[in-house]
């Protein structure tokens, strides 16, 4: 089974009823395989539209220390690229139809087997895969594989992404375009960047996919922010920051209630 354009049906749906994509991250396999397959339901009953699904590596550049010490956790718990693709299987057979987007780097994804694993993750269910480390330019094979299988191919643009940049990323990018709202890694910031206004307008001119924004994103004046200038929000930090300070009978509550409150659902007080 290949992907069925749920990625384009959910931006589609979101566009026909004006509301902005919230696109929530979860590391596989923190605090435990188990809780990731309650989690994504909880979140997306909070109001998730798409779920992004990382896979743990032992050097993740991109990454702040929250995602960094969640993937850490993940690899001591024996999670592998193997254990992410059946979580994406066991999500399908409980009946998740929201999109489920893998984000890891490409060296695990080579040592799998480029076309293995477009052929399993197409199998699983999944959608596509965010690539962290794997620049345009060198994504050919990674990209064909994933053509003959359906799948979507989203790269990371970042502030310094110059013009000639963003056209290689406009020519071969399939789902969405994610834009990194700062120059730096991941983590929850109080205040997103003066400057991303006019770097998601600068993208907007080359690219015709929907443009996402991650990195710093954690309260709802960000997503609000981020909803005037793009059509999805990415949060990631801030969601492993609610599981870490939560006792393990309330994360399902706690993460429904977060996703409520940051996407405006529900009021921070409620």
């Amino acid at each position: 089974m290949t992907s069925s354009g749920r990625i384009e049906e959910t931006f589609a749906r979101l566009k026909r009823d004006e509301r902005t994509a919230f696109i929530a991250f979860l590391t596989v396999g923190y605090p435990d395989v188990e809780s990731t397959l309650r989690l994504v339901p909880a979140l997306i009953d909070g109001g998730a539209d798409i779920i992004e699904l990382g896979i743990p590596f032992s050097d993740p550049l991109a990454e702040g220390p929250t995602i960094q010490a969640a993937s850490q956790h993940a690899l001591e718990q024996g999670v592998t690229t193997t254990t992410c693709l059946d979580v994406i299987r066991r999500l399908r057979a409980s009946g998740v139809r929201a999109p489920l987007i893998p984000m890891g780097y490409y060296n695990p994804t080579l040592a799998f087997g480029l076309e293995e694993f477009a052929r399993d993750l197409a199998e699983a269910g999944g959608d596509g895969m965010i690539a962290v480390d794997l620049p345009p330019e060198e994504s050919g094979p990674l990209h064909e594989a994933f053509t003959r299988h359906g799948l979507r191919m989203i790269y990371l643009l970042a502030p310094t992404s110059t013009d000639e940049r963003i056209a290689a990323v406009a020519e071969r990018a399939s789902g969405f375009v994610y834009c990194v709202s700062v120059t730096g890694v991941t983590g929850a910031r109080d205040e997103l960047s003066p400057e991303l206004t006019s770097f998601v307008q600068r993208v907007r001119k080359r690219v015709s996919l929907p443009i996402a924004v991650g990195f710093g994103i954690s309260q709802p004046k960000h997503f609000q922010a981020v909803a005037r200038i793009a059509d999805a929000a990415v949060i990631g930090s801030a969601i492993i920051d609610e599981i870490a300070k939560s006792a393990p009978s309330e994360r399902e509550a706690r993460l429904k209630h977060y996703a409520e409150v940051v996407t405006g659902r529900r009021g921070a007080a409620a």
